[in-house]
């Protein structure tokens, strides 16, 4: 039981996950996580802290990173839906600037494991959103790190059609640019 669909995207080690989901007339069950069958789809990372937000339609968080006790997250949905996005921060990277996007919703139960050295956001497009993620590492408030969602360098097609506003955070609306970040030095090494 719980075997996991593993799609690659077209940045390495980047992947959509589809949970096997049981249903029926009472409702459904999955296996949200389960170390055996990540390990199976040749996927070993370990998770040491879980965390959740809840956010409005029109929220946008990101894009973030730590640049020490980097994080790999493993994201999903529990409530609403939400465009999903990673963008390539591994300097040495052959996509290094490269951005993938997903939805992720209650009810497509998708899951999209973004590994160490990325940024990562998200955009609300429900009128609420229930976003759950698990880290491989502990959240570190000093090595925090983001850069503009709207970076024109970057170049992420948001879908922001029935948004009326973007709603950001004072720290995401001062984070900087992709060359800014990257002139200071980017700690991210492929």
């Amino acid at each position: 039981m719980g075997k996991i669909n593993v799609i690659p995207t077209s940045i390495k080690d980047l992947y959509i996950i589809e949970p096997q989901v049981f249903g029926d007339s009472r409702g459904y069950f999955m296996e949200s996580y389960s170390e055996q069958d990540f390990k199976a789809a040749g996927l070993h990372m370990q998770f040491v802290q879980d965390n959740e937000s809840r956010s409005k339609k029109g929220v946008l968080r990101g894009l973030h990173f730590q640049t020490q006790h980097t994080q790999g997250k493993l994201v999903r949905v529990v409530e609403g839906e939400v465009y999903d996005v990673a963008v390539d921060l591994r300097e040495d990277s052959p996509t290094f600037g490269k951005w993938e996007g997903v939805i992720l919703s209650a009810e497509n139960k998708r899951q999209f494991y973004v590994p160490e050295g990325f940024a990562h956001g998200f955009l609300v497009l429900s009128d609420v959103a229930t976003f759950q993620y698990k880290c491989t590492d502990y959240y570190a408030p000093e090595y925090d790190g983001g850069v503009r969602w709207n970076d024109p360098d970057i170049g992420i097609e948001w879908p922001l059609e029935g948004i009326e506003e973007v709603c950001l955070s004072e720290k995401d609306q001062k984070q900087p640019m992709l060359k800014d970040f990257v002139a200071k030095g980017n700690p991210f090494k492929y």
